[in-house]
């Protein structure tokens, strides 16, 4: 008795496993060039304020209490724009991993038995090195 198993299609005929599978990666590769160019964009402002924070540190003995005052509040307000930064960054992150949860779990009810083997494989391998040592 032979057995004919097809992956189901979704209406325009394509495997729906597969075109869920390459969505992901898309949406993956355009988050994570986003993530690049805040990061890049967040290394740069940080080596900016610290170039400002060395300069101040270096004026400070000839500064008034005025000046000082000064420069600390646009320091702090520059600290605060970067902790902002960092918040979205962190949210950005936080929802590529929800997404690429709901991917995954999408992923391993269209194709259990091949989730299966997967996971298997990577257990055996992983049981291989750990038996090394």
């Amino acid at each position: 008795m032979e057995t004919n198993y097809s992956a189901p299609q979704s209406p325009n005929g394509s495997d729906t496993a597969s075109s869920t599978a390459s969505a992901a990666r898309t949406t993956m590769q355009d988050t994570k060039g986003a993530a690049q160019r805040v990061s890049s964009t967040l290394r740069s402002e940080l080596s900016n304020l610290k170039d400002d924070l060395d300069s101040l540190v270096n004026r400070a003995s000839n500064m008034s209490d005025e000046e000082l005052s000064q420069a600390h509040s646009q320091m702090m307000a520059k600290f605060s724009s970067m902790r902002y930064a960092a918040r979205g960054i962190a949210n950005q992150a936080s929802q590529q991993f929800n997404r690429s949860m709901e991917t995954t779990t999408e992923y391993v009810k269209d194709r259990p038995m091949q989730s299966v083997a997967v996971a298997m494989g990577a257990g055996l391998l992983l049981g291989m090195l750990f038996k090394r040592r």
